[in-house]
């Protein structure tokens, strides 16, 4: 009996060490300019089911989340960003989705102003 005891609560110990995060911080790095992609990448990182937090930092491109691993990861979350139109160190928008963007949102254009504020 003791057997089947400790057996029973190695499994369980197991089990929550491998569970999922209810808040887990996340940053990635996202594509975008001004303050319009800022409200676009933020509101598509929390139109994702389990996306609890989202701020995305103008100058240094960074998206910092709050997410619940049980209902997302953080590729379901770039695939939102990406079908928005910004891309991702990982994923790239397509150019259909890319030019929806609003022209000061260009960020692969190279001729563009970044010191433009939207």
């Amino acid at each position: 009996m003791k057997k089947i005891i400790t057996v029973i609560v190695l499994v369980l110990c197991t089990t929550t060490t491998f569970a999922q995060k209810k808040n887990k911080k996340v940053t990635m790095d996202v594509d975008g300019k001004c303050e319009m992609c800022k409200m676009r990448i933020e509101k598509a990182a929390l139109g994702v089911k389990g996306v609890k937090y989202a701020l995305w930092d103008i100058p240094s491109k960074q998206l910092s989340l709050i997410l619940d691993e049980r209902k997302t990861n953080e590729m379901v979350v770039k695939t939102a960003l990406v079908n928005v139109g910004h891309d991702t160190k990982e994923l790239k928008a397509t150019e259909e989705a890319y030019s929806k963007v609003h022209p000061c949102c260009k960020y692969r254009d190279d001729n563009t102003d970044d010191s433009e504020e939207h």
